[in-house]
This record gives C-alpha cells, sequence and structure tokens, in this order.
C-alpha cells in the first residue's frame, strides 16, 4: 500500500491567485444574523485586480450576511475531491446591476471564456438582476492536500 502524504505549501499572494484562476469549485461561507455559518457552493473566478469574484442573486442568503457583515472565507477547491485546495479570507462588495455589468462581464471571461454575444449577455445580466461579489483577499492558508502526515508514514508500514 502506498500512502499519501497530505502536503501544505505557503505561498505568496501571486502564486495563490496562480492557484486560484483555474479552480472555480469554491465553498464560500458567510456569517448569519447569529454568528453561525452559513456555506453555500459557488463557480467563482479572479479578475484582472486580483479579487476573487462569484455572480449570483441579489436574494441568496450569502448576499444578505455579506451586505450585514462583509466577512467572509472561501474554500477553492480542484476538480475532483483529493486534490488541491485552499482557504482564503477577505472582505466582500456586493455589486448590483447595472453598475455590476461589466464586473460580470471579466467574472464569466475568468471562468467560462468568451461568450458568443456580450451584449446579450449583459442583457441578461439586467434581466435577470444578478449581483457581483467581490472579495479583497486579506489572508490565505497553505495550498494543501489531503493524507497522512508525514510523521505517520512510517507507522503505516508493515516492516
Amino acid at each position: 500500500m502506498t500512502a499519501n502524504v497530505a502536503t501544505e505549501n505557503l505561498v505568496g499572494r501571486d502564486d495563490l491567485l496562480a492557484f486560484v484562476r483555474p479552480r472555480h469549485q469554491w465553498v464560500m461561507t458567510t456569517l448569519r444574523r447569529d454568528g453561525r455559518p452559513q456555506v453555500s457552493p459557488v463557480t467563482g473566478g479572479v479578475n484582472s485586480g486580483g479579487q476573487l469574484v462569484v455572480a449570483t442573486y441579489p436574494m441568496r442568503d450569502k448576499v444578505y450576511n455579506l451586505r450585514r457583515d462583509s466577512r467572509v472565507t472561501v474554500c477553492v477547491m480542484s476538480d475532483h475531491f483529493g486534490g488541491a485546495w485552499v482557504q482564503v479570507d477577505g472582505q466582500a462588495t456586493i455589486t448590483d446591476v447595472p453598475d455590476a455589468v461589466d464586473g460580470m462581464v471579466e467574472y464569466f471571461q475568468a471562468v467560462s471564456g468568451q461568450h458568443p454575444d456580450w451584449d446579450e449577455y449583459r442583457k441578461a445580466m439586467v434581466r435577470q438582476g444578478k449581483c457581483l461579489i467581490s472579495i479583497d483577499v486579506d489572508r490565505w492558508g497553505p495550498i494543501a492536500t489531503g493524507g497522512f502526515p508525514a510523521a505517520v508514514i512510517p507507522l503505516l508500514s508493515d516492516d
């Protein structure tokens, strides 16, 4: 049996953003009025200013929570559950349409690439009444992978 060794790599901001950019499956944690966490799976991206961005609807709990308390934590995960991940903490700003439309174009580009009709996309965002969550990153943990702590590996041996 080959045991996986857990890893924790401390990185600077540029390496953090390079890690986050291709990963769009996130879990966002905001704070409810009573202080308990509220957790939401979201699709996210990184804008040109290095902010984490998520498009959503203004009537979602995460938006209500962030309008009251802008503190937010995001767990950025790899495409498969056993892949690398990182926890990112920050302060969120909510921008509503129509002011959010240009930011939503940048969000779409970060997550999905080019849209076949940007005018239609902009109109759809306004028609749907979406909003944009922009997160200024304050701190982050190491980029980590799961597995056994290195000190445990010798204990797993049959020798």
